[in-house]
């Protein structure tokens, strides 16, 4: 143990103090050491940044140039596009922005107000509402104009707020009815003409979209110019000057012509004007004509409004025209196919109307034969004689050319 004990004694540790000192100073040295080392590495990765970016500006400036000097002795050289394409596409889509200039443009939006257009400009245009169409509307869908809607237009205007163009429909509509008001004339028809205003020498009606003006000399009817508006009547032609924004109609040579086409036992549709306590009177295509109360039905009428109302369309059949009067006496009685027809069933009546009139005609035309027959029988020279089918023709053995033996015939008793 002792000798234990001595050996342990002869050993000399250190403080502890001093040898975490010496540790740290080892680290110190270490440290002191590597910089220089890790500040070498920077100093390279530094460097060879520096040389890839100087590099890429010569690989870029190198490009620069190439493309500049092929730009400067051939511009053109791998290009699709050429001088001609260019001039071609500024032809295409410069136009001129002058007022009446007509221009193609598709609706890409519309509005309470109008409609976007595009017309290929820097800006888009607008069409206003009032200008999308020559009759009143209060949206341009009711013209017809919906996003998409590709059509030719005509600048009207400038918008000073933002230098967009101002679009319009309703001139070239314009042109076209005055066009189609010369086709008509030319034709000399007949059309329909609805009465919009009034004033000391006549009325105002619109045909076609255009306003024409009817003389009072050039109404057939007597009914007070009030009593016309809002109302369809026929007219023709008598002038139509563009340049003087002239319209003249007459509504008497319609009506004339209208007139000259009417026969006994033709059927025509008419309209209920007014009730009296003799009979109705019926617009037949801006004539008035008298339904008697007696001609209405077989069976007796008591109170027309039981049967007819003011605003009521019906079938009736013609049964005279004096064309000097200009009265016209119609018939819905003719065309019953059993009496009381009209009361009780007036829409059989209107179906089998035709039916019931060419029937009328086929009796008138028998009875207008058999009266000239009876004519002819006495006059042999004329040539002609009545079959036994009620037809007229030349002379037959069913009548002597010599005539009638009238002393044959036995008196009459008395």
């Amino acid at each position: 143990m002792a000798s234990l004990a001595q050996q342990f004694g002869g050993l000399k540790c250190p403080p502890i103090s001093t040898t975490k000192q010496k540790l740290s100073n080892s680290k110190n040295h270490n440290y002191t050491m590597n910089m220089p080392r890790k500040r070498s590495v920077i100093s390279a990765a530094s460097a060879a940044i520096a040389n890839a970016q100087t590099r890429e500006r010569m690989k870029l400036k190198e490009m620069f140039e190439e493309a500049y000097e092929r730009c400067r002795t051939a511009p053109m050289e791998g290009v699709a596009f050429t001088i001609g394409d260019f001039h071609d596409a500024i032809e295409k889509y410069d136009f001129n922005s002058e007022i009446g200039t007509k221009v193609k443009g598709t609706v890409f939006n519309t509005d309470a107000n109008g409609a976007l257009v595009d017309i290929t400009a820097k800006s888009s245009a607008y069409l206003p509402v009032r200008e999308a169409s020559i009759y009143t509307i209060k949206h341009v869908e009711e013209a017809g104009i919906v996003p998409g809607l590709r059509e030719e237009f005509v600048i009207v205007g400038e918008n000073e707020a933002d230098d967009s163009l101002i679009l319009s429909l309703r001139s070239n509509q314009y042109d076209l009815a005055w066009e189609r008001c010369r086709q008509l004339q030319a034709e000399d028809v007949v059309v329909k003409g609805k009465v919009v205003g009034a004033n000391k020498g006549g009325v105002v009606a619109v045909v076609e979209g255009l306003r024409g003006f009817v003389p009072f000399s050039q109404i057939s009817t007597k009914s007070p110019a009030e009593e016309l508006i809002e109302k369809e009547i026929p007219l023709k032609f008598v002038e139509v000057d563009e340049e003087q924004t002239r319209l003249v109609l007459s509504n008497r040579k319609a009506m004339a012509d209208s007139q000259a086409q009417l026969g006994i036992g033709s059927v025509v549709i008419g309209t209920v004007q007014s009730l009296k306590p003799y009979g109705a009177f019926i617009d037949i295509g801006g004539m008035n004509g008298l339904l008697h109360v007696s001609q209405i039905s077989h069976d007796r009428v008591s109170d027309i409004a039981t049967v007819l109302q003011p605003g009521d369309t019906l079938k009736v059949m013609i049964l005279s025209h004096d064309r000097e009067r200009g009265r016209v006496s119609l018939s819905t009685k003719k065309l019953e196919p059993t009496p009381g027809d009209m009361i009780r069933n007036p829409k059989l009546v209107f179906e089998k109307a035709e039916e019931m009139a060419q029937t009328f005609r086929q009796r008138i035309a028998q009875a207008e034969a058999m009266a000239r027959a009876d004519m002819l029988r006495f006059q042999p020279e004329s040539g002609l004689t009545l079959s036994s089918e009620g037809i007229l023709g030349p002379l037959t053995s069913e009548l002597p050319e010599e005539g009638l033996d009238l002393s044959e015939i036995p008196p009459a008793e008395e």
